[in-house]
């Protein structure tokens, strides 16, 4: 079965690019939304095993839609990894208090590094990841 990835972002740009190294790192099943309601709607309906949550949008940021999110039965098995491109400090340790698992300065360009945070969140919340090579 495939893995399922919710891409959070609310600029069309940065989430064809994070989708496009998803898909070349992996056969995954690609969910996108473009707010943080949108992401809290979509991880009710899809139940991701890992979402990639930017952190400022509109309608609802991805800080608040997070904390949403871990408070529900299925928001404590998914692995989520923060992305902001304004990243100001102490941003990284804000975002892993609120229950972000991983960290992700954008625009996304390390296939390598996105490789590896997906293959070792995948792993912690996930029995295997077959499908990533």
């Amino acid at each position: 079965m495939k893995k399922k990835i919710l891409v959070v972002e609310d600029n069309e740009d940065n989430r064809r690019i994070l989708v496009y190294r998803l898909r070349k790192i992996g056969d995954f099943e690609i969910i996108e939304a473009q707010n943080g309601l949108e992401a809290i709607e979509m991880t009710e309906k899809h139940q991701p095993d890992l979402i990639f949550m930017d952190l400022k949008m509109p309608v609802m940021d991805g800080w608040e839609a997070t904390k949403r999110i871990r408070v529900t039965e299925g928001g404590r098995r998914v692995a989520i990894i923060a992305l902001t491109a304004q990243a100001m400090a102490g941003d990284e340790q804000k975002a892993l208090a609120i229950g972000c698992d991983d960290y992700l300065a954008k625009p996304v360009v390390d296939p390598e590094m996105v490789r590896e945070k997906v293959e070792r969140l995948l792993k912690k919340y996930g029995p295997t990841l077959a499908a990533v090579h």
